[in-house]
């Protein structure tokens, strides 16, 4: 699998088989990202966490250039097609688990934070992802605290090959909720994000790395526009 990381919580996971999945698209309104075009990106999925504008920025334009499906809470799939007539989606709830195209199984599962979308209208649940794929497993955490309920990922037979966590603190986890997150969910490869962006979430890379060698992890901070083999 490719990751490649666009900035902020915005990063894509391309397959062997060419399909990309897109995970919470904020580019445009990002400074940090100027030098991405956000019409370049390639996109057969898009999967939003959660409300919030700093996750869903570009996912209408994205959309409409490339005829991706969106896959979301059940409330912020009915904005999408109420507001923006995007109506090639799958909506889904917590504990829900379904096989999409026959490409990957997703699985929604809890996150604690907060969901509202841009115009005020009420985002339901905030939530992460499991996914399997035939290369191997990921899990996107969306913006979450530290919550016990990670516990129970591994529980359900999820080998995990890596997963995307918040580690900017403030308004997620910071590094060591983090490193704690790894140990629950039983991974050792972390790609971290929701950092840098703004005042609030600025992280200290060196001690965030150092937080998670210390426990026989990796943390791995790509650069906006980095394309990694993970």
């Amino acid at each position: 699998m490719k990751l490649t990381f666009y900035g902020h919580s915005c990063f894509s996971v391309e397959l062997r088989s060419g399909k990309v999945l897109l995970f919470d698209p904020f580019i445009s309104p990002n400074p940090m990202a100027a030098h991405i075009n956000v019409n370049d990106i390639k996109a057969d999925y898009i999967l939003i966490s959660h409300g919030h504008e700093d996750h869903i920025a570009d996912a209408v334009q994205i959309a409409n250039n490339t005829g991706a499906k969106i896959i979301s809470n059940f409330e912020i799939i009915s904005w999408f097609a109420e507001k923006h007539n995007l109506t090639n989606s799958h909506p889904m709830n917590h504990g829900g688990t379904v096989v999409i195209d026959d490409v990957f199984v997703v699985k929604f599962v809890n996150a604690v934070h907060s969901s509202v979308l841009p115009d005020g209208t009420y985002g339901g649940n905030p939530g992460g992802f499991v996914i399997h794929t035939n290369e191997g497993n990921f899990y996107y955490s969306g913006d979450t605290a530290l919550t016990y309920d990670m516990k129970l990922i591994p529980l359900l037979k999820n080998k995990l090959n890596f997963c995307v966590f918040p580690v900017g603190d403030n308004f997620t986890m910071g590094p060591e909720e983090a490193v704690i997150a790894a140990d629950f969910v039983e991974c050792d490869t972390i790609v971290g994000v929701h950092f840098d962006t703004f005042g609030y979430i600025k992280l200290d890379k060196i001690m965030a790395q150092q937080t998670f060698s210390e426990e026989g992890k990796k943390l791995i901070l790509p650069a906006i526009g980095d394309t990694i083999e993970i």
